[in-house]
């Protein structure tokens, strides 16, 4: 694939302008190594995971980085995640020079622990997720983001597996001790079935044979290496009984069919998982679009106990809020948009600016232009969405 211009270069690029260190975490392979070696040619670069690098840092980290010409690129950071100390007082030395230390790293809780008791004030915190159709018309539901699955679509299920080995050898391993493989391998293929749904602990715990504190753990693993999304519900009060549970995605659609075995993108057409991975794919690209600008992930969903749901609710430009329902559908209907509605109306009495959304799939036989459904709620393509988003 040819080398495509991430979105997240323009954050990168001003967070090396106003601090000394960046430090860009994410999933393993969404390309937070590539980003760096293209925007920086001429950095130094270490791979800490090199066994001999290792051994150097045991014996003499002081003499490693001194050896070390900056700006300098210190890969896959959660393997030596002492360095932020020694790096913290090179920096003091000279505080006024900024842009000169690059860490990457795919575990995101140790990483902040790190970064939040040695780096404080020094570094910029940025998140780099899989690629964006605004990146990449080749990003698609079915084959997801990940850089290598769309250069080589044809190696997705073997590159997917591999990933998957790589992930639960490497990341979960070394963020807590679980016992048995196997298990948590399959509860990944369980959450899966549970994609888009409000979140339920001891249904996942009991076909797995495991308590409710092991589940809530291996959540917090997904959270952590950002795999999932925990998406919460909106409570600003609307005068009715809202569930309290989040909802969980996969960030990745890619990794959702896969783990869900659907073999094609005719298959997922014909899926019953169809509706759930699509407004997961939205959610995603919600979600990347906020970080690829330095914002933190702000995505909520609301449903009340007399079944009223609205899939998604973020904050917009202006102060707006934007109420979004995500249909798979390829042909919007006014019937879509019905809750939206309703849940526009009771904001909009509490004098909140709302803007409402059905987001459905492009057709393939013709461009479905931007439509009214209802008074205040609007039908756009997904392309047509993330566009606005940009605006």
């Amino acid at each position: 694939m040819d080398a495509v211009r991430r979105m997240l270069e323009t954050t990168v690029r001003q967070a090396m302008r106003a601090f000394p260190a960046v430090v860009l975490t994410g999933p393993r392979r969404a390309g937070k190594t590539t980003l760096l070696r293209e925007m920086l040619p001429d950095a130094s670069y270490v791979l800490l995971e090199d066994p001999d690098i290792q051994s150097r840092i045991k014996v003499d980290p002081r003499s490693l980085l001194e050896a070390i010409k900056p700006p300098v690129i210190l890969d896959e950071i959660q393997n030596a995640p002492q360095l932020f100390n020694y790096v913290r007082t090179i920096i003091d030395q000279n505080p006024r020079r900024m842009g000169q230390w690059f860490f990457t790293g795919s575990q995101e809780l140790p990483l902040m622990k790190g970064v939040s008791e040695s780096m404080a004030g020094r570094a910029a915190i940025l998140e780099l997720l899989p690629m964006s159709i605004t990146e990449t018309p080749k990003v698609d539901l079915f084959l997801g983001g990940y850089p290598e699955i769309l250069a080589r679509p044809r190696d997705r299920e073997m590159r997917l597996n591999s990933y998957l080995q790589t992930y639960l050898e490497r990341d979960v391993r070394l963020i807590t001790n679980v016992r048995d493989l196997s298990t948590f391998r399959t509860f990944l293929t369980l959450l899966a079935t549970r994609h888009g749904q409000v979140l339920n602990r001891t249904d996942l715990a009991a076909p797995l044979g495991v308590s409710v504190p092991t589940i809530e753990q291996w959540l917090r693993i997904l959270e952590a290496t950002n795999q999932i999304l925990r998406v919460p519900p909106y409570f600003e009060n609307v005068g009715k009984r809202l569930i309290k549970s989040p909802k969980v995605y996969w960030l990745d659609s890619g990794m959702a069919t896969f783990l869900l075995s659907v073999p094609s993108a005719a298959d997922l057409d014909k899926s019953p998982f169809l509706g759930p991975l699509y407004e997961g794919f939205v959610a995603g690209e919600i979600c990347k679009w906020q970080v690829n600008r330095g914002r933190r992930k702000e995505l909520y969903y609301f449903r009340d106990r007399e079944g009223l749901e609205v899939d998604f609710v973020m904050p917009g430009p202006g102060g707006e809020i934007w109420l979004i329902e995500a249909k798979a559908s390829r042909t919007p209907m006014p019937q879509m948009a019905r809750g939206v509605d309703t849940v526009r109306k009771a904001l909009a009495k509490r004098q909140r600016p709302v803007r409402g959304f059905v987001v459905h799939r492009k057709s393939k036989s013709s461009v479905v232009r931007t439509s009214a459904l209802m008074e205040g709620v609007e039908a756009r393509t997904t392309e047509e969405f993330v566009d606005l988003l940009s605006t």
